[in-house]
This record gives C-alpha cells, sequence and structure tokens, in this order.
C-alpha cells in the first residue's frame, strides 16, 4: 500500500519473462473513469491491449487511476501498464499516474538492472507521497505495473492487491501475490503497526 499519512509500508514482487516473437507513436490512454474503455497494439509485435472501466455501487467518486499505452523511449518500444486503487479519495492514485513510470524509466540502471530500478523507484515515490502530506490528504493506494520491453521482456511489480493476470492460450495466470493486511501482518507488526478491523475491511497502520 503506498500511504499519504506516513504510514505506508513497501512491499515489491518483481517477476520477469521472455516473448518468442518476430517482431512512433503511442497508441494507449493513460487516465481514470472519464474514459471508460479502450484499446490499442503494439508496432513491433503482436502484443494488444485492452481496458475496462465500471464505477462500483459504493457512494463515492471513482478513485482507480490507469496507464495503458506503448511509447517509444530511447530506441525501444516500451508498453507500460498500470492500475492504482486509491481509497480514502483519489489524490494518491492520482499522484502515482503521473509520477512512478517517469521515477522507473528515469533510473540509470533501468536497462541494466531493472529489477533494482523498479524496486527503488516504487521506493522513491512512496517516500515523495509521504513528502508530501498533508496536500495528498489521509488516502492511499494500491499499484500493479507491467513494463513490456520491445514484445519480448516483461517486468512486473505490485505493492497491494491490485493484481496483474496474463492470458496463455485462453488461460489465465496470476502474475502477481496480493499483498493483505492479514497475511502480512507479521512484517507490518515487526515494523511497528498494528492490523485492526474495520467493517468489511482489513486496515494497518504503521
Amino acid at each position: 500500500m503506498l500511504s499519504g499519512r506516513g504510514r505506508s509500508t513497501f512491499g515489491c514482487l518483481l517477476h520477469r519473462f521472455w516473448w518468442n516473437t518476430d517482431s512512433d507513436t503511442d497508441n494507449g490512454v493513460g487516465g481514470r473513469s472519464s474514459c471508460s474503455s479502450g484499446k490499442g497494439r503494439s508496432h513491433q509485435g503482436p502484443v494488444k491491449y485492452g481496458f475496462s472501466l465500471v464505477k462500483g455501487k459504493a457512494n463515492h467518486p471513482m478513485e482507480d487511476y490507469h496507464v495503458a499505452k506503448f511509447v517509444h523511449f530511447q530506441g525501444h518500444e516500451l508498453g507500460l501498464f498500470a492500475i492504482y486503487d486509491g481509497h480514502l479519495g483519489d489524490s494518491v492514485p492520482a499522484y502515482l499516474q503521473k509520477h512512478l513510470f517517469p521515477n522507473i524509466l528515469k533510473d540509470d540502471e533501468f536497462w541494466t538492472d531493472p529489477n533494482r530500478s523498479i524496486s527503488k523507484a516504487y521506493e522513491r515515490t512512496d517516500q515523495a507521497i509521504l513528502s508530501h502530506n498533508p496536500d495528498l490528504g489521509r488516502g492511499g493506494s494500491t499499484a500493479v505495473t507491467a513494463i513490456l520491453i520491445d514484445s519480448r521482456k516483461l517486468w512486473i511489480a505490485n505493492v497491494g492487491d491490485s493484481r496483474a493476470v496474463l492470458s496463455k492460450r485462453g488461460q489465465a495466470i496470476q502474475m502477481t501475490t496480493d499483498h493483505e493486511p492479514n497475511t502480512e501482518r507479521s512484517s507490518i507488526e515487526d515494523r511497528g503497526g498494528f492490523v485492526s478491523n474495520m467493517p468489511g475491511l482489513a486496515c494497518f497502520w504503521l
């Protein structure tokens, strides 16, 4: 969970995969509920994407933000995909949408050590969110990001319970591990925090 109130915890799982494919524009959309659906495709390979956003029944504005686009960066085509599931407001997921991918891509080690680069960028962004208190309010957000490099290498990272799922020959394969307060209780308590239960929701505090 990336939090805007000085009580966040950081955990990032990274996964790397390779595509065996042969294969100047930005086809995607980064946004929130104002754009309810969209699609695009790679110019270098057979990879396609689509997205759809539906507001739930809760009586508050949509707090989910996303990124879905292909961009050209330093001679490579990058597919950038993310979901940021906000809570207690949309200021933190909006901040993530604007800053997390740029923080990853500007790291000097991105091409030589993407694992380390992505981990550092998640941590830097988390600290930046905390330093913006109280501007970003009391809320927080999950984050799951996927970076597809030249339609051949895929790097996925996540914090919280937003999930990445890969479709392979019509079969859904879960690519990330959910970070839930109850399953992460020992790690949270080791950092001096605690887990409390609210109606229908488990919350953690640091």
